[in-house]
C-alpha cells in the first residue's frame, strides 16, 4: 500500500482518506523499528522547516524538530517574538517569505485560520501542530498507539471523557470515525461538541463502518470501552474557566472506579499530556497499568516523521 502524498499539507484529517491515514500509520511503525534498532537515516538532508509557535510546547515541538533532525535537515524555530506574523506583516505575506526560503512549514497557535492561510500562500507543505478547533498530529499518534496495543483499529470502541468540545475531541472523532471505530464523548450537554462536525464525522463513520455516539451517561457510555481517553478541562487560553470546569467536569474524571465501569479487563487510558493529575486523571490511573501515555507521547515523534516523509519526498 502506497500513496503518493508529496506536497500536501496536514491541516486536518478530514482532508485525508482512510488509506492515506493508514499509510501514513504504517510509514510510522517503520520509522519507529529503524529508531529502536539504531539505524540512522538522512531523508531530509539539505532540507529546512521552519517552526512557529504562538503556543507554548513540549511534545509537539520535541517531535518535530527531533523527527527533522535524525533525518538530516535543520528545523528552524521561530515564536512570535521572533517573527513578524500577524503583527506588522500579514499572515499571507510571512508565507510568501517562508515558502520561498524553507521545505516545509509547522504551526502550533490560536486559529485554524492561520494555518490554513500558511498552506494556501506558501506553496510549500504546512503542518498543524495545534490550533484552537483541531490537532491532527496528535490524533496520529493515538491511532498508532492504539494500533500497537490491539493490532488493528476497525471496530474498537474509543471513548472520550471530559471536554466534549476541545480540539482533541473534535480531532478524535475526525480519526476514529474515518477509521472504522465507535467513537463516543462522554460529556457533559454545555460541553458537546459542534453538532455540524458530529455530523460530519457521522458520515465518515457511515463510510468506515464505525459510528459515533455523544452522551452526558457515563455509564452509557464508557461500558464496552477498549480506550479512554481524556484531556485537560481549561485549555490554553481558557484558564479563567479553570474554576467553573472543575465544578462542571469532576463527575467526568477518570479515576479507578470509571475505568472499572469499562467492565474491560484490557482497556487502556490515553492522553495527549500535559495531565493535571487530581482533576481530569487521577495520578492512580496514569500511572497505573492501563496507561499507555509515555509510548503516545513517544509516537509524537514517528507519525510526524511519518507524515513529513509522505509528503516531502
Amino acid at each position: 500500500m502506497a500513496f503518493n502524498l508529496k506536497g500536501r499539507s496536514l491541516l486536518t484529517l478530514k482532508d485525508f482518506s482512510k488509506e492515506e491515514i493508514e499509510f501514513i500509520l504504517q510509514i510510522s511503525h517503520e520509522v519507529k523499528k529503524e529508531r529502536r534498532s539504531g539505524k540512522i537515516t538522512q531523508r531530509f538532508l539539505g532540507k529546512t522547516l521552519a517552526m512557529i509557535f504562538e503556543k507554548r510546547s513540549t511534545r509537539t515541538r520535541s517531535a518535530f524538530e527531533t523527527a527533522f533532525a535524525e533525518e538530516g535537515g535543520h528545523p528552524s524555530f521561530m515564536s512570535t517574538d521572533d517573527i513578524q506574523l500577524g503583527a506588522k506583516e500579514t499572515i499571507e505575506d510571512t508565507a510568501r517569505v517562508l515558502g520561498r526560503m524553507f521545505d516545509a512549514i509547522e504551526f502550533r497557535g490560536f486559529k485554524q485560520e492561520t494555518v490554513e492561510k500558511l498552506a494556501e500562500y506558501s506553496g510549500v507543505p504546512v503542518y498543524n501542530g495545534l490550533t484552537d478547533k483541531f490537532h491532527p498530529t496528535q490524533v496520529l499518534a493515538d491511532l498508532m498507539t492504539v494500533q500497537e496495543n490491539f493490532g488493528s483499529l476497525k471496530g474498537l470502541k474509543f471513548v472520550y471523557c471530559g471536554d466534549g468540545r476541545n480540539n482533541m475531541a473534535n480531532s478524535l472523532m475526525i480519526g476514529c470515525s474515518k477509521m472504522g471505530m465507535k467513537f463516543v464523548i462522554v460529556a457533559p450537554k454545555s460541553l458537546w461538541p459542534e453538532e455540524s462536525l458530529v455530523n460530519e464525522c457521522k458520515s465518515f463513520a457511515e463510510v468506515s463502518g464505525g459510528n459515533v455516539l455523544i452522551t452526558d451517561d457515563i455509564d452509557e457510555g464508557v461500558v464496552g470501552a477498549d480506550v479512554v481517553y481524556t484531556d485537560v478541562w481549561a485549555s490554553m487560553g481558557e484558564e479563567s474557566k479553570r474554576a467553573e470546569r472543575i465544578k462542571l467536569l469532576t463527575p467526568y474524571q477518570v479515576n479507578d472506579e470509571l475505568m472499572e465501569k469499562t467492565g474491560n479487563r484490557d482497556v487502556i487510558f490515553m492522553h495527549c499530556l500535559p495531565a493535571v493529575r487530581g482533576e481530569e486523571v487521577t495520578a492512580s490511573v496514569i500511572d497505573g497499568l492501563h496507561s499507555r501515555v509515555w509510548d503516545e507521547a513517544e509516537n509524537r515523534k514517528h507519525t510526524i516523521k511519518a507524515i513529513m516523509i509522505a509528503t516531502l519526498l
